[in-house]
Formats: structure tokens, C-alpha cells, sequence
């Protein structure tokens, strides 16, 4: 459905794209992460038309999106971080602005309205003026422009950005249900919401594509590190024998009164639990506390764009 073969987009002499490669197939729902900067939004704008590459190509559904522009444009739904909207059109008649310009046939327009407002829960307020809408209302306005044309594809770009929690989880569970007929590539910075929705994960950094595998693929092959935190009264030679286990990459260590805490990092798929607790009975310090806690997909994209921390 996606296409996209030594894509780079330069602005005068910073690099924003650089030389990336990524495909995106039928049916999928792909997360694009990246930090700030990162190269996520101006991918999304190159492959919905919005912006020339300075070089490389890329296509939807096998139209390249400059050369065939129309026919890519045709099949898919984009939706952009700040959602353009007009504030003084009522919701139904926007929608069914926005229908005619993307070439619905007329006598098809009033049809696609209604099953994008169905689609999007907005029967409600269709009616309404878009300025008197919440954010969370606007969001699905947006979500219904970029369907009511019926693609096949939908391009997200923080579809939650300045949502409330209620609003989040209403916007994620509509995502889920569109995505159950459509290809969906979705940027977002809410990593839990990807591992949630997400077949595939693309992370890319600086410009340049650093992982793409599923999440529990990226889990467990990624050097990104679990972690087993550990409360004890122990002296300061504990450090350095947590420190020679198996696995362990290295110990952090923070003062509570009498118990020092103890956080080791550990290789993927590393579980020393066992091995510290008996090193604990066997050295005779009082645990209070040891607690494992796995890798998660935060810890993978930490660990592949750490050096913006």
C-alpha cells in the first residue's frame, strides 16, 4: 500500500529525510515514532502530496504521489497534526464541502456524509457549528473529512495531540474500528496506544530509519534493557556484586535511610531474580523489595533515539 524506496528531503543544508526505505502493506496498522525533529512529520507530508523529496520516490497503492499525484491522492485519508478546519461551516455541510473536492460523485456525496458521521459518532452535532465543537468533536470532524472519500488508506499525525484522557480513548477505539477495513499509518508519542493498535512499528531518528519489526519482535531482539530494582540494607560492595551477574549492564544506586535501592539493567530477555535474591540471603541483607520490571516499547525507543535525552 506504501511505498517508499531512498527517500530524502534536504532544506537547504540540514537533512530532515535522509535516504530513508520503508513499505507498508494492505491491511497493516503501522506506528511511525520518532522524537522532535525526527524526520516523522515531513515523511507523512512527502507521502501525502504536501511536499516534493529532494530525492528517492515514494508511492500509494503503486502511484508514485508527484507523478500520479490524483490517483494516490484518491486512496488515501490524511489527517494532520492541527487539523485546518472552517469554524464557521456546520458539520454536515463542511463534510459535504470537503466530499465534492475530493471528486465523491455527486450523486454519491449525501451517502458518504452520512457514513462518515456514522463512523465518527458525530450524528449528534452534525448540525453545530465546528467552532462551538471541543477539541475532542474537531478531532472527529477531521477523522470524517479524511474518510469521507472511502480510501484505503489513512495517515494519522498525532491523531490525540491535546486530547484529555476520556477524549484519548475515544478517538483510539474509533481508530481501531476504521482500521478494521483499512491500511493505517499512524504517528503518535503515546507508546502505549501503539502497542495496543499497532501490527508494526517504524522508528526513525534523525532522518534515518532505525528499527521496523513488530513490538514483540523490536522486545525481544533489541539490546533495550528490563530492569530489577532491588531494596536493601546493604553496604556499598552490593553494587559491585550485582554488578558481576550474567546479564546485568549496570547498577543505579539511590540512599533511602537505612535501605539502599538497587536498579539493575539488564540484557533483553535477561532474568537475574532468582540469582539476586539468593545473593541477597547469602550475604544476609534484609530485602524489602525486588520487583522486575520487563522491557517495554518505551524502553526500546529510548534506548534507539537516546541521544536526545
Amino acid at each position: 500500500m506504501i511505498s517508499v524506496k531512498n527517500l530524502s528531503k534536504k532544506y537547504g543544508s540540514f537533512t530532515a529525510v535522509n535516504d530513508i526505505s520503508f513499505e507498508v502493506e494492505k491491511g497493516e496498522i503501522v506506528g511511525f515514532l520518532g522524537p522532535n525533529g525526527a524526520g516523522k512529520s515531513t515523511t507523512m507530508k512527502i507521502l501525502t502530496g504536501y511536499l516534493p523529496p529532494t530525492s528517492g520516490s515514494a508511492s500509494i497503492a503503486g502511484f508514485d504521489v508527484f507523478e500520479k499525484s490524483i490517483e494516490a491522492r484518491r486512496r488515501l485519508g490524511y489527517l494532520p497534526e492541527n487539523t485546518p478546519l472552517y469554524l464557521d461551516m456546520r458539520v454536515n455541510e463542511y463534510l459535504r464541502y470537503r466530499a465534492h473536492l475530493k471528486g465523491v460523485a455527486r450523486g454519491k456525496v449525501s451517502e458518504a456524509v452520512g457514513e462518515a458521521i456514522e463512523l465518527c459518532s458525530l450524528r449528534d452535532v452534525e448540525k453545530k457549528m465546528i467552532g462551538a465543537l471541543s477539541k475532542g468533536y474537531r478531532q472527529r470532524v477531521g477523522l470524517a473529512d479524511a474518510l469521507v472519500h472511502d480510501p484505503d488508506l489513512l495517515i494519522l499525525d498525532e491523531p490525540t495531540i491535546g486530547l484529555d484522557p476520556n477524549q484519548i480513548r475515544s478517538v483510539r477505539e474509533l481508530i481501531k474500528n476504521l482500521a478494521q477495513r483499512r491500511t493505517v499509518l499512524i504517528s503518535t508519542h503515546i507508546l502505549p496506544e501503539v502497542e495496543i493498535m499497532c501490527s508494526r512499528v517504524v522508528v526513525i531518528h534523525k532522518g534515518k530509519i532505525r528499527a521496523s519489526d513488530t513490538a514483540e519482535n523490536l522486545l525481544k531482539n533489541h539490546r533495550a534493557a528490563g530492569q530489577l530494582r532491588i531494596e536493601a540494607k546493604a553496604g556499598p560492595e552490593a553494587r559491585e556484586e550485582f554488578g558481576r551477574m550474567t546479564g546485568v549492564k549496570d547498577v543505579q544506586v539511590e540512599q533511602d535511610g537505612e535501605f539502599t535501592t538497587f536498579t539493575l539493567r539488564l540484557d533483553a530477555n535477561a532474568d537475574v531474580s532468582e540469582e539476586a535474591f539468593r545473593l541477597a540471603a547469602d550475604r544476609k541483607w534484609n530485602v524489602r523489595e525486588l520487583v522486575r520490571k520487563r522491557a517495554t516499547l518505551e524502553d526500546v525507543f529510548v534506548e534507539l533515539t537516546h541521544s536526545d535525552i
